[in-house]
Order: structure tokens, then C-alpha cells, then sequence
């Protein structure tokens, strides 16, 4: 399963690179990828566990940049 999430106010290009790294370590993900200029992030991986993996990701993108919010497209 593949999910698209915008990332609204992402500040800087080593936080991208750091939430992108975080992400995909996590279990039941196969690859994620974040786009500092687009600021989406793509997760690819477990289709029974991507709740799981949003709720993770979502957290990681907090500890990392705050002010950011995760926005579903």
C-alpha cells in the first residue's frame, strides 16, 4: 500500500532527510521518501499495518519539526 501525506510548514531540507530516515526503519515499511521542495512524503509498505505506520510517522515528523502538520492528500 502507498501513502501520500503533505507535510505543511517543513522548514529545512536536513529535517526532510531526517524524517525520510526515521520513517523508513520503520517495521512494515518498504520505502519512504521525502520531497523538501514538494513537502510530501511517500510511504510505501504493509497494507495491515499502515495505520500503524501513519500514527509512527506522524510522531517521528513531530519530534523532528514541531510546527509541521501531516495533511492526508
Amino acid at each position: 500500500m502507498k501513502k501520500v501525506c503533505r507535510l505543511d510548514g517543513l522548514g529545512c531540507a536536513s529535517c526532510a532527510a531526517k524524517i525520510e530516515n526515521a520513517v523508513a526503519k520503520l517495521e512494515g515499511v518498504s520505502s519512504a521518501s521525502v520531497n523538501f521542495m514538494t513537502t510530501k512524503m511517500v510511504i510505501e509498505g504493509d497494507d495491515a499495518r499502515m495505520d500503524e505506520i501513519m500514527e509512527k510517522a506522524t510522531a517521528i515528523v513531530k519530534k523532528v519539526e514541531p510546527d509541521v502538520v501531516v495533511r492526508k492528500v
